[in-house]
């Protein structure tokens, strides 16, 4: 599971997640990608589900980057626990992913595979997102 090693504060604020992206919203690396259009948090879970699910598909075919990180720990309180008495523990890890942020990217297989291995990785993620490819 994607985790940071190292972390300045334990706990954060929940924060906004309203606006688009202006930056990570352009294919770099790769000739394909999957495109978010709503504003979510996404968990280190979905990520890994998401680059398992590729490149299961892609068998060794191509070359994947991973455009998100989870930086920011979610907490939570134990169940049956009463009000107050401070913040829950970290349970868990997401990235604010924001309308147009590319999540993954792909290159070095054909088209119908790029499409194919997307398209399973989209069913991993609670958001709605498009297939995008490198205009020539």
């Amino acid at each position: 599971m994607l985790m940071p090693g190292k972390v300045k504060h334990r706990k954060v604020f929940r924060g906004k997640r309203r606006g688009k992206a202006t930056k990570g919203n352009t294919l770099v690396f790769g000739d394909f990608g999957l495109q978010s259009l709503e504003n979510a948090w996404v968990t280190s879970r979905q990520i890994e589900a998401g680059r398992v699910a590729i490149n299961r598909y892609i068998k060794r075919g191509g070359k994947l980057w991973i455009r998100l990180f989870p930086y920011k720990p979610v907490t939570s309180k134990p169940i049956e626990v009463r009000m107050g008495k401070g913040k829950g523990d970290p349970e868990f890890w997401v990235d604010v992913v924001k309308r147009g942020r590319i999540i993954y990217e792909l290159e070095g297989v054909n088209e119908t595979v790029a499409k194919e291995a997307i398209r399973l990785a989209q069913a991993k993620f609670a958001i709605r997102t498009r297939f995008i490819k490198r205009e020539k």
